[in-house]
């Protein structure tokens, strides 16, 4: 999805994660490493979008431009870019399991403090799921936290205020399937 929106993978790559994450710098090695990319490529991208005004160096690392005239749309896009993703991930979902609730929070959210990017509860075939995350990954171009429950230990983790569903569900967090019930507290807490 953001390759076709951006032009290239290493573009669409380095993009998503210095806007989602505008609070870091990052070397051109820590890019290398953590998005699997070539040192030339993404060199050339960072001078790219460096001169274009999104992106800041600053000695030997980059960074997102806060105060980029437009960074807040262009992260915008990114957010809903990844729903899109997530959107074909739970159409996947719904054809090899049978999930009860779903919840995207953390990177979906730009929530930085949460523990988790996803909350699925149902049964999962599991070889399948592993290859449909895998394949959601690919899509947004990093690794995804994920926290899979049956329903019996949703409920109970609830009953008992677990305090990491509560955490999470009392976060930025947006509820795409429920099936569980007219919970109050499985209500979607998203922000735009």
């Amino acid at each position: 999805m953001l390759n076709a929106l951006f032009g290239s993978e290493t573009r669409a790559k380095i993009i998503n994660l210095l806007l989602m994450n505008p609070e870091k710098k990052y070397k051109l090695r820590d890019l290398v490493r953590e998005l699997e990319i070539q040192s030339a490529a993404a060199r050339k991208e960072l001078n790219h979008w460096t001169e274009f005004g999104l992106i800041k160096a600053d000695d030997d690392s980059w960074g997102a431009n806060k105060n980029f005239i437009i960074f807040t749309e262009i992260k915008a896009l990114l957010m809903k870019a990844q729903i899109l993703s997530s959107q074909k991930f739970i159409d996947g979902l719904k054809k090899i399991s049978s999930p009860k609730f779903l919840a995207l929070t953390g990177i979906f959210t730009s929530d930085t403090d949460a523990k988790t990017d996803m909350i699925i509860v149902g049964p999962l075939k599991r070889k399948l799921f592993l290859k449909l995350i895998s394949e959601l990954e690919k899509d947004l171009g990093r690794e995804l936290n994920y926290t899979i429950m049956d329903e019996a230990e949703f409920m109970y983790r609830q009953e008992v205020m677990d305090i990491f569903l509560y955490n999470v569900l009392g976060g930025k967090t947006i509820v795409l399937i429920n099936s569980l019930g007219g919970k109050d507290n499985l209500q979607s807490n998203e922000t735009n």
